[in-house]
């Protein structure tokens, strides 16, 4: 499961609170107060519980975080004003024609083994339809040859080009942000900073959370808001609207009367009753 993302944790200081929650939970059942693991939660649930709440948790450390995050920018931007990991010292004349040379080294790469590839191809091709229709020709004997050549500049670009990407692979890694944080030679108030934020967000902010975690009854990997009573949730739902009539009770006035017309026919009587 991927860590949801904290707005005052970096991205790149992501594993390390990662492994910090792993090492918690790994050595629970040392510490008293953990010793519900287990029981009703094991480690993977209180993990996804901790990674959803990562935002939470790591606002208990939040004052040794920005320390730490200032002390380390500050030594990058000192590497960097060496001439160390792109700085502004590299970027002279000397970085510009390194950068083109980059470039011109990556497209020769690509393109070669492709074009390299095709050649290959075509020659073998039309060498051996030579040799096929004439196998004493000697033009279809030098294609044939060529097209081996190029084959083998092909496989050698090829393995030229893993080889540089193995190269490219090792030396990012190695210069990376989390590669430098492990290295050795970080300054002293750099390694206490770093060393101050883990034990707070470890004292702080992943312990009183395991323990708020396993001492909830009602707590669950997906069903529980840290650090917050189920009761204080807020519902979120929809009723249907209300379509009723309007109030026929007593209250209501009374309703018009209506009377079919009187369609009678008039009055036709006899003869002897004419109409004066």
């Amino acid at each position: 499961m991927q860590m949801t993302s904290a707005p005052h944790l970096l991205a790149e200081d992501g594993p390390e609170y990662e492994r910090i929650l792993g090492d918690a939970l790994r050595h629970a059942h040392e510490r008293p107060d953990l010793e519900g693991v287990g029981d009703r939660l094991n480690t993977e649930q209180l993990r996804t519980m901790a990674l959803s709440a990562t935002a939470l948790i790591t606002a208990a450390a939040a004052t040794e975080y920005e320390h730490y995050v200032k002390a380390r920018a500050e030594l990058r931007r000192a590497a960097a004003a060496e001439g160390i990991d792109g700085g502004p010292a590299a970027d002279g004349p000397q970085s510009t024609a390194a950068g083109s040379g980059a470039g011109i080294g990556a497209v020769i790469a690509v393109l070669t083994p492709l074009l390299a590839g095709s050649a290959a191809v075509i020659f073998l091709l039309v060498g051996y339809l030579l040799k096929a229709v004439n196998p004493s020709l000697p033009f279809g004997r030098s294609m044939v040859a060529a097209g081996w050549f190029f084959a083998a500049v092909a496989a050698a670009a090829i393995l030229v080009a893993a080889i540089g990407l193995l190269v490219t692979a090792l030396r990012n890694g190695a210069t990376s942000p989390a590669a430098e944080d492990e290295g050795q030679e970080l300054p002293e108030d750099v390694a206490r900073a770093r060393e101050a934020w883990r034990h707070a967000l470890l004292e702080r902010g992943i312990l009183p959370f395991l323990r708020d975690a396993l001492a909830d009854p009602t707590a669950g990997p997906a069903a529980r808001t840290p650090h917050r009573s189920p009761h204080r949730i807020p519902k979120v739902g929809y009723s249907r609207p209300d379509f009723s009539g309007p109030d026929d009770g007593p209250a209501a006035g009374p309703r018009p009367t209506f009377t079919s017309p009187d369609f009678t026919s008039p009055d036709f009587g006899g003869p002897e009753h004419r109409p004066d």
